[in-house]
């Protein structure tokens, strides 16, 4: 990177000041903060923080811990299922969410929490109230809360999702926080309960919200909902620090706190040549450098309020914010769920998922629970029926057919990555260097993802697997212990061994993703015959086969100096381009991940 575009990450010291700061500002407003993204995984700093959050808010505010996979009935309220069966009557029972109404909710393992209960969290936090009509039971209380999300994801494909993050003001990390860094921090509860009774009284003038907003748009924060967070951080700031209005420090620290962390740009602030190219004057013989000392701090004071914002947030921005969007960019164009396979629904096995309506059989299995929480609401009614018919009306419990519930349930599939190799050529030893190192790279991880991986290398007249699928190590390092270069390019045969081991693995149930390392140039047809014409035919129409199967690819342009070729190639194939002229293993890998 440029030295002119090179921004300097704060030290590790910084970002726990930093993260002690939110900390505190979240205590003072978290219904109005929305919440926290705290990323990090289990061990000793991220206790110390969690216990400095449970200081710092007040006694009285409720604090409510929210389960991985939590029941909607739990969470919203709903049907007291044992209290209805013994009162033969529905009987409404308040959940996590009403529970914890003015205060605080933490959510575990926030990486991995499900779609609904993300919904339900944000419908939460836009409303400040929970609707119930579920069970025979219609009810709206208030819960008015803020979220703690541990994000405990080990990879950058876990992430909390973004209709939560959306809503929260803080994004923090600190898996680069060592424990000897965590300090304990010097807040005072008290000061933070001062803080919470003077916040109504706090105003913010029209400076320091142009401020904001002018900083969100530099750098390309388009959320709305993020600038409204950084001003309500902002009035927390100037109460935490006692003042009636907010001043040009609690703006500077909620722009590098709320929007710095949702950069998707760097900022280009636009400087007049004329004022680049004019000099400072020279100091004169007579002023000395305590003069020269006391210029700086009036020069600071200055400059315009959004300037300083700017500087602020600038600051805390990433120094490889270019590098991440370009990967996050790659990883959106995806269609499968992630490295981890996609998402795959049914009821026979995996993770439960929830019920719904059906017979037990063939494998599916009968959810009592819910069964009886279906048939409950109507028990009195179904006693009435049962008299009037003549029957014994002392049954407790009469369960129906149309009652039965059945569990359902969701895995994720497992994802095969299959590396297609140009092998032919002068390069075709650098670029088998690169794959054999991807590949290792990406099997030391396997045993985590539960993923497979594999290997085509296309050379003279046609394609050869050298490489089954394995997740492996010991049997991938002999497969590609001595690899066979050099001769032509048949690259459509090497697409279309692609795409038939891919089909293979989809059809198995599968997920894969193709990884295609080419210049793009071909010069061996699909029947052996050398002539680059007919070969360039064939690729494309390999390509366009690939993308009617509708596949997974990344075609990694490894050619000294980027062609259009491997780009148009890509083009057909419906696959992602990425030029890396000068990449090694470990890039290769990182991209990789990045797209599979």
């Amino acid at each position: 990177m440029n030295d002119e575009n090179h921004v300097t990450l704060p030290d590790n010291s910084a970002r726990w000041d930093d993260a002690c700061l939110a900390a505190a500002l979240f205590a003072v407003d978290p219904v109005g903060s929305g919440g926290i993204a705290l990323r990090a995984l289990p061990g000793p700093v991220r206790e110390i923080w969690v216990e400095l959050l449970r200081e710092l808010l007040p006694d009285e505010v409720p604090f409510r811990r929210i389960p991985l996979h939590v029941a909607d009935g739990r969470l919203l309220g709903g049907l007291d299922l044992a209290a209805t069966l013994h009162a033969g009557r529905p009987v409404a029972e308040r959940g996590l969410l009403a529970e914890a109404d003015g205060g605080v909710v933490q959510l575990a393992m926030a990486e991995r929490v499900s779609r609904s209960t993300a919904a339900y969290l944000s419908a939460a936090l836009d409303n400040g109230e929970v609707q119930v009509e579920r069970d025979g039971i219609t009810a709206r209380t208030p819960a008015r809360i803020g979220v703690l999300a541990l994000d405990e994801g080990a990879n950058e494909e876990e992430q909390v999702p973004h209709t939560l993050l959306d809503r929260f003001a803080f994004v923090l990390d600190l898996g680069e926080i060592r424990l000897r860094e965590a300090v304990p921090s010097d807040i005072d509860p008290e000061q933070v309960a001062q803080a919470r009774r003077h916040l109504a009284a706090v105003t913010v003038d029209e400076s320091a919200l142009e401020a904001l907003c002018g900083t969100a748009l530099a750098l390309g924060v388009d959320s709305l909902r993020a600038s409204i967070a950084a001003f309500r951080v902002a009035r927390a700031a100037a109460a935490l620090n006692g003042r009636d209005q907010v001043a040009a420090e609690d703006v500077s620290a909620a722009a590098r706190l709320v929007l710095a962390p949702r950069a998707t740009r760097l900022p280009m602030p636009e400087q007049p040549e004329e004022e680049m190219q004019q000099e400072p004057p020279p100091p004169e013989d007579n002023q000395d450098e305590q003069q020269d000392q006391e210029q700086t701090p009036q020069q600071e004071m200055d400059k315009p309020l959004e300037e300083q914002v700017l500087e602020s947030a600038e600051a805390a921005i990433p120094p490889n914010l270019l590098a991440m969007l370009q990967m996050g960019a790659m990883r959106q164009r995806s269609k499968s769920s992630g490295k981890s396979g996609a998402i795959q629904s049914g009821s026979l096995r995996g993770r439960p998922a929830g019920t719904r309506r059906g017979e037990p059989g063939a494998g599916a299995r009968l959810n009592v629970i819910d069964t009886l929480r279906v048939a409950a609401p109507w028990q009195r009614l179904r006693r009435q029926e049962r008299a009037e018919q003549g029957k014994d009306a002392n049954v407790l419990v009469e369960v129906r057919r149309d009652d039965f519930r059945i569990t359902r349930y969701r895995q994720r599939s497992e994802t095969t990555t299959i590396f297609v190799v140009d092998a032919s050529g002068s390069a075709a030893l650098h670029r088998l260097a690169e794959a054999k190192g991807a590949v290792e790279l990406l099997l030391a991880d396997c045993y985590v993802r539960r993923d497979r991986v594999a290997m085509i290398a296309f050379r003279g007249p046609g394609a050869e697997i050298l490489l089954p699928p394995t997740r492996s190590l010991v049997r991938a390092k002999r497969s590609l212990a001595s690899l066979p270069g050099g001769g032509g390019t048949p690259l459509a045969a090497g697409i279309d061994a692609a795409a038939a081991l891919a089909d293979g693995v989809t059809r198995r149930g599968g997920t894969a993703v193709v990884i295609l390392l080419t210049d793009g140039r071909a010069n061996v047809n699909r029947d052996g015959i050398g002539g680059r014409a007919q070969a360039a035919e064939d690729a494309l129409a390999s390509a366009q086969a690939f993308r009617v199967a509708e596949l997974k690819a990344l075609v990694v342009d490894m050619s000294p100096r980027p062609r259009p070729d491997a780009e148009t190639l890509a083009q057909a194939m419906g696959a992602v381009y990425l030029p890396l002229p000068h990449a090694d293993a470990k890039a290769l890998s990182g991209a990789v991940q990045a797209v599979s």
